[in-house]
């Protein structure tokens, strides 16, 4: 079964803070939760569904390579990543229960102890979007490259945090420097607890009494900075890779956004892309195939020899193994495959045409298709499957 985007299971967006996805995951796993819905196995699988799907994004390192891989980041032979088929709802309640806190339903998920709170700063920066155009060598074999991006960056007059100076920068009298207020209501269930962020400080924990002349109080500045970028080998066109960080400065001190690297395909000369294959096209002359004969024929890895046995139809195709694009992430290699084209002559001399016509009476020269020669369609579906 093809599994769902993990931020679709859970209804975030890839740019939801820790506290938005943990929120998320709360919500579907109390709406399918099997004491919910008792005997159901598609609720059952849905909660499991989203364990795992938290599992992976509550977890930095994990969410990182899961933006920048998607599922493929945890296959087979990968490592750290989620509980797969194999979970089970002790796994779950061991090491999730906690997140439910002190609400009401803190008891039904076997959680316990006060909710944790911590301060927050200033509004998250922006995503940055990219486009890379690579060669086939590059993709092939993966490549760094050293890019300028025009980004907002720390202020480096205020570091970032907005201020004139550290004595304008004052503990929130609101919220005491948490940035969160909390309130207790009443309800059919008993007293609720809820905590929002603070309306004074937007979450902060302060608030600045004179900003920073230079940044105007933001605490960024735009600037040029240049960025380096590690593209792994066996990427390809389209493919979308995320560098955590480095895209716009927050405000006051808030955290950067990311960078998104889109990839686009350079054409190559002579050779044509089909997933982890490589194609090529090779021309010879009907007494190159009569013949036989050696030629040489691009590759990703430079020029490599093939022979030509005599006899060879037009549409044969040679399969160079492993001489293909690598798999992302992975071990396996695609191959390059060589369809032989005959070239037929398009303006024949007379003494041409004469030689011709006088081979063309020969039986050798009729026609006389076997048993073991493959249509076209059958040589198509061996070279796919």
């Amino acid at each position: 079964m093809v599994k769902r985007d993990y931020y679709e299971v859970l209804g975030v967006s890839k740019t939801a803070s820790a506290d938005e996805i943990k929120k998320a995951y709360r919500k579907v796993a109390m709406q399918y939760h099997p004491d919910r819905n008792p005997g159901d196995k598609s609720a059952e699988e849905k909660f499991k569904e989203a364990a795992e799907a938290y599992e992976i994004l509550s977890d930095a390192d994990k969410k990182a390579k899961y933006d920048r891989f998607g599922h493929q980041a945890f296959g087979p032979g990968m490592s750290g990543g989620g509980f797969g088929g194999g979970m089970n709802m002790d796994d779950i309640f061991s090491q999730f229960g906690d997140i439910f806190g002190d609400s009401v339903f803190g008891s039904m998920f076997g959680g316990g102890g006060g909710a944790r709170t911590s301060r927050g700063r200033g509004n998250r920066g922006s995503n940055l979007r990219v486009k890379i155009k690579l060669s086939f060598e590059e993709m092939a074999k993966g490549v760094t490259k050293n890019i300028k991006v025009k980004k907002y960056v720390p202020c480096n007059v205020c570091d970032g945090s907005g201020a004139k100076d550290k004595a304008s920068i004052q503990t929130c009298p609101t919220c005491h420097g948490s940035g969160q207020v909390r309130k207790v209501s009443n309800t059919f269930l008993g007293q609720m607890q809820t905590v929002s962020t603070c309306p004074t400080c937007n979450g902060e924990g302060s608030t600045i009494t004179a900003k920073c002349s230079h940044c105007k109080g933001e605490g960024r500045m735009y600037a040029e900075e240049t960025v380096s970028i590690d593209i792994p080998a066996g990427v390809q066109e389209g493919i979308q890779l995320s560098m955590q960080g480095k895209g716009n400065a927050g405000e006051r001190g808030g955290a950067p956004g990311d960078l998104l690297i889109v990839i686009e395909e350079e054409a190559h000369k002579e050779l044509y892309r089909d997933g982890m294959n490589v194609a090529y096209e090779l021309h010879i002359t009907f007494p190159e195939a009569a013949f036989g004969t050696q030629v040489e024929v691009p590759t990703i890895d430079g020029r490599a020899k093939i022979k030509i046995p005599p006899g060879t139809q037009s549409g044969k195709i040679f399969r160079l193994k492993g001489k293909g694009f690598p798999e992302l992430q992975g071990y396996q290699r695609g191959d390059q495959l060589v369809h032989v084209n005959i070239w037929t002559p398009q303006n024949l001399t007379a003494e041409e045409r004469s030689m011709l016509e006088k081979m063309n009476e020969s039986p050798n020269f009729k026609p006389q298709p076997g048993k073991s020669d493959k249509s076209f369609f059958e040589k198509v579906k061996e070279v796919f499957t």
